[in-house]
């Protein structure tokens, strides 16, 4: 896995604003906040960070989901997160919030594919949990 990051340059439209070009070939932008330089004009990289630990658990959970060939019709996870008050500030404390909508979806069966999302697969859960207490709920709806 490849990535390069490249600074914009002071003037960009914000200072602090940087593009990251991954190895798969898409663009993102990143900038920092305010009191950093930044203007707040795209997600700060640790916003990034806690996005990919829930996009990398949902892709899990799905997937394990629909190889059980149950019918899952939606997957949210909502993260809130507490970061470390003295620098590096990492994170100390992950909730994730998984809500999955289905046919005849079972709680056990979602419970399950959260469990070995963040048990077995999950590798962006897995690095967190070396710094951050992670905790998990899940919510069953039918559609």
């Amino acid at each position: 896995m490849e990535c390069t990051v490249r600074w914009l340059g002071a003037d960009a439209a914000s200072p602090m604003s940087f593009v990251a070009a991954t190895g798969s070939g898409h663009l993102l932008t990143v900038d920092g906040a305010p009191d950093g330089g930044g203007r707040n004009l795209a997600p700060r990289p640790m916003e990034l960070v806690l996005a990919g630990a829930g996009a990398c658990t949902a892709y899990d959970v799905v997937l394990i989901l629909r190889r059980g060939r149950h019918d899952v019709r939606g997957c949210e996870v909502r993260l809130a997160a507490e970061r470390a008050p003295t620098d590096p500030k990492v994170f100390t404390r992950i909730e994730f919030q998984f809500v999955v909508r289905g046919r005849n979806l079972s709680r056990e069966a979602v419970e399950r594919a959260v469990r070995l999302s963040h048990e077995k697969y999950c590798s962006a859960a897995a690095m967190l949990s070396k710094t951050a207490t992670l905790t998990y709920s899940v919510a069953v709806e039918a559609c």
